[in-house]
């Protein structure tokens, strides 16, 4: 979120790397850019940091840029039932560390600012056509929605085809990180990485105003005080690709705690 969640991935993510021995790491960087989207050299920065894929949201075009920067970097993925002229991928296979893992975002529908296609029709197939533990070793799905049923709805629909879902968006870490009955782990929202002294993310003078007086007077600004990196940390098993091991991650600022391997 803003340039306080850029520092933070930027700062720390190599050393977590390390420290956490971390095959794989996902970011979302939907509003990385003041808020708003992902321009192309902010999203080369975060790859740049650690991030092996980046997934966007429903502010997936906001900075225009982002419209050629998607087709040149398959690095980066849009929603699967974004526009279908949208240009980008919703989910793509990567080898990373030697294995193969598919990544794919959903939007959800429910409390959303525009009626996005079926999240759940969107995912089958590319479930389907991708068996875990046979056609690749890992699968994690970044559902990208309001409604916290409906994040919750879509760890249960993928529970034993993925190794995890996780559900962004909203900015506020859930305390829910648990293993689903058939093995997948999830938590319904990660949380942001960015300035929890602040609205969501935003400092606070203008939401505040809106809120008790109803007027605008200014435009959001991200808020710019230390940030707290949220996230979710899975261990997954080899043969199997479900998840064997599930645990938030807050690391820095207001909301630290230890993480899975502090």
């Amino acid at each position: 979120m803003g340039r306080a969640g850029r520092s933070a991935v930027s700062e720390r993510l190599a050393r977590l790397r390390g420290d956490w021995r971390l095959d794989a790491v996902i970011v979302n960087g939907e509003n990385a850019s003041s808020g708003r989207g992902l321009n192309g050299s902010q999203a080369k920065a975060l790859l740049e940091a650690g991030a092996d894929v980046i997934t966007l949201g429903d502010h997936a075009f906001d900075q225009k840029d982002m419209m050629q920067a998607i087709e040149a970097e398959p690095r980066i993925l849009r929603p699967i039932n974004y526009a279908k002229q949208a240009p980008g991928k919703g989910w793509r296979v990567f080898d990373v560390a030697g294995r193969r893992l598919l990544v794919a975002q959903v939007l959800g529908q429910v409390f959303m600012s525009r009626t996005y296609d079926d999240p759940f029709s969107a995912i089958e197939p590319v479930l389907k056509a991708h068996p875990l533990g046979r056609a690749v070793d890992a699968v994690l799905v970044d559902v990208h929605c309001e409604a916290t049923s409906e994040k919750m709805a879509m760890g249960h629909f993928c529970d034993g085809r993925a190794s995890v879902v996780v559900g962004t968006h909203t900015h506020v870490p859930t305390s829910d990180a648990c293993l689903l009955p058939g093995g997948t782990a999830f938590q319904t929202d990660a949380g942001m990485c960015g300035d929890y002294d602040s609205v969501i993310g935003m400092e606070k003078t203008e939401p505040l105003r809106r809120f008790v007086t109803g007027m605008t007077r200014g435009r959001f600004e991200p808020a710019a005080g230390e940030a707290t990196l949220c996230g979710l940390f899975v261990e997954t098993d080899d043969a199997t690709g479900l998840a064997r091991h599930v645990s938030q991650v807050r690391v820095g600022g207001r909301l630290s705690q230890a993480g899975p391997a502090a």
